[in-house]
């Protein structure tokens, strides 16, 4: 009985596995095929033809696309991550006067839909004059990662020991030089775990994206690759859609290798009390 439940596990995590990696691995089989192929369905690439990955870069500035991506999901996390630990530290360690009604706004921000607040949205960005600027993508965004950086960092800020810190200020420390030196070290693996959530967020936008870019020079992957044009269904360039796709998802997987140790840490920090 227990080597049957044994081998259902294992069929349960292939099936789930397979369910989660057939998408991705289709768009790599798809982007190699060309013409009258892509209507038919095979699983295994029969040749491999990098046209489609070339005409990505051709009928349109992708590699600008791709750079403006880079430069607003780096520019929002650095100021997530910037604001939520500074602001972690404040919920977490000072007391102040409304303290837990400040946080539960920060989260109900979050709760929000996009589509509810896009007007409201475009009316600041139109008004601050970043319309169509890399700036106002970069503000938009941190609406939404901004709650939720904040959150957790928030709750892994409370499980760090109160002795630390008042070792800290013995010793003449300053509240900055906590947060920089004490604080910062240790939650690096949650300030891991909460970049790479905000840089996918970001990366993966698309309404905000749509909505307040004009021109294709700044425009970001999701839609740069929605609007890649054709008059029908038949003549939309679908071999080099699912071409820009996987090129623009492989940044993610490689963070995800690179830091996915830190990832782990980040999740589990705070599980278990010694």
């Amino acid at each position: 009985m227990k080597h049957l439940a044994r081998i259902g596990f294992w069929l349960l995590v292939l099936a789930i596995g397979l369910f989660s990696i057939f998408p991705f691995y289709y768009a790599i089989v798809s982007s190699f095929r060309s013409g009258a192929e892509l209507f038919s369905v095979a699983y295994l690439p029969q040749r491999l033809d990098f046209s489609n990955y070339a005409a990505v870069f051709e009928r349109q500035p992708f590699g600008r696309n791709i750079l403006n991506s880079i430069l607003v999901a780096g520019s929002v996390v650095a100021v997530s991550l910037g604001l939520g630990i500074t602001a972690a530290y404040a919920f977490g360690r000072i007391a102040f006067r409304g303290r837990s009604l400040l946080l539960m706004t920060i989260l109900a921000v979050s709760m929000f839909p996009q589509v509810a607040v896009l007007s409201g949205m475009f009316e600041l960005i139109r008004s601050l004059g970043l319309y169509n600027t890399l700036p106002g993508l970069i503000l938009a965004n941190l609406m939404l990662t901004l709650p939720f950086t904040v959150w957790v960092l928030t709750t892994f800020m409370r499980e760090l020991p109160k002795e630390i810190e008042e070792a800290a200020y013995v010793d003449g420390a300053t509240p900055w030089i906590v947060v920089r030196r004490v604080f910062l070290p240790l939650m690096a693996p949650a300030a891991v775990t909460t970049g790479l959530l905000a840089f996918i967020v970001s990366w993966n936008e698309f309404l905000f994206a749509l909505t307040f870019t004009l021109t294709n020079e700044q425009r970001t992957v999701p839609p740069a690759i929605a609007l890649m044009s054709g008059s029908t269904a038949y003549e939309l360039p679908w071999g080099t859609i699912m071409a820009a796709s996987v090129i623009v998802t492989l940044p993610i997987i490689a963070l995800v290798l690179v830091f996915q140790r830190k990832i782990v840490a980040g999740l589990t920090a705070g599980a278990v009390k010694g």
